[in-house]
């Protein structure tokens, strides 16, 4: 039985940047950090990866939680220019927020940026930025 979604994971090129930005600007908090070094068959096995190495950790979110890895081995391809959100894969992570626009000025002062204003819909208000990786963040307000 699958009781429902427990967390998405993001790599990144910097865990430190990453994780200041998803701590100081989301609001998430640290669960822990683990990591493991090159040559652990287990991640291997798990990552279907060869020799893997990275650092991690597991942020906090209401009841949700985002895993973020820095592999230094196998050297990971890099993004190259913002990645749209029409290409396969996951497109985008979404942060229910009370008071959209206060939170879209906060964030953006911080230094996020946005495709566009809040935008009104049916169910209330959304926005897409971006996180320093370049990572697609929705911010919804449901009213």
């Amino acid at each position: 039985m699958i009781k429902g979604f427990h967390h998405a994971a993001l790599s990144t090129p910097n865990l430190r940047r990453c994780l200041k930005f998803y701590t100081e600007v989301v609001g998430c908090e640290m669960a822990y950090e683990f990591g493991w070094p090159k040559g652990s068959a287990d991640a291997d096995k798990v990552t279907g990866l060869l020799d893997s190495e990275a650092k991690a950790a597991m942020l906090k979110l209401g009841d949700s939680f985002l895993e973020v890895f820095e592999f230094t081995s196998p050297q990971p391809k890099l993004r190259v220019g913002e990645r749209p959100v029409c290409d396969n894969g996951i497109t985008h992570i979404a942060l229910e927020v009370k008071d959209i626009q206060s939170e879209y000025k906060r964030m953006k002062s911080a230094g996020m940026t946005f495709h566009s204003e809040p935008m009104a819909q049916e169910s209330g208000f959304m926005v897409y930025g971006r996180d320093p990786d370049g990572n697609v963040l929705e911010l919804i307000e449901y009213t």
